[in-house]
């Protein structure tokens, strides 16, 4: 299997391998224009079988250093213009599910991603499992040209509680972390 690798930072990046797959490795930045380029650009020139996203996030609902799978996205920017047809939710469970992977652990875990850094919990909503600056954009560009996309994310902070602090402070515990979770659970 071909698997295409993204991640926001290259702090984000582990050194890992996954047995009897191709793995490219693309830093898209952080944001979701910088995410839709690099993924775009990467896919076009990959043409992988599947797009495994890894990286941190923030939470409302997890503790610091739990490891989510997700396979729904949604953009917390454009919910506000959702009623005009404006789609803000993807879904990739099918898609995983069809590729046979992470079967165990399939869970459906919501990522909500917008373009800032979610430090107030007022302001960050409540609906998402982990809260990122990226996710969405690379699932829109997977959604758009039928690649399947799932993300790994590693929770470095609690939103509301010092979370820009503890996002830097966690950096190498969760590229250590996400490393691991992929090659034993792949």
């Amino acid at each position: 299997m071909k698997i295409l690798i993204t991640y926001a930072l290259e702090d984000e990046r582990g050194d890992f391998q996954i047995p009897a797959c191709d793995l490219t490795f693309c830093c898209t930045g952080i944001g979701k224009v910088s995410t839709a380029i690099f993924t775009y650009e990467a896919l076009m020139k990959v043409k992988p079988d599947l797009v495994l996203n890894i990286g941190t996030a923030g939470t409302l609902n997890h503790q610091v250093g739990d490891i989510l799978l997700c396979t729904r996205f949604f953009d917390r920017d454009l919910v506000k213009i959702s009623d005009f047809g404006v789609n803000c939710r993807l879904d990739f469970v099918e898609e995983i599910q069809s590729l046979g992977i992470f079967k165990s652990l399939m869970t459906g875990h919501l990522v909500s991603t917008g373009d800032t850094f979610q430090t107030n919990q007022q302001e960050s909503g409540t609906e998402g499992d982990v809260f990122d600056m990226e996710s969405y954009a690379g699932a829109q560009v997977c959604k758009k040209l039928g690649v399947p996309y799932i993300s790994v994310k590693y929770v470095t902070d609690v939103i509301g509680q010092n979370s820009l602090k503890h996002w830097e402070e966690k950096l190498e515990e969760a590229k250590e972390g996400l490393a691991e979770f992929v090659e034993k659970k792949f």
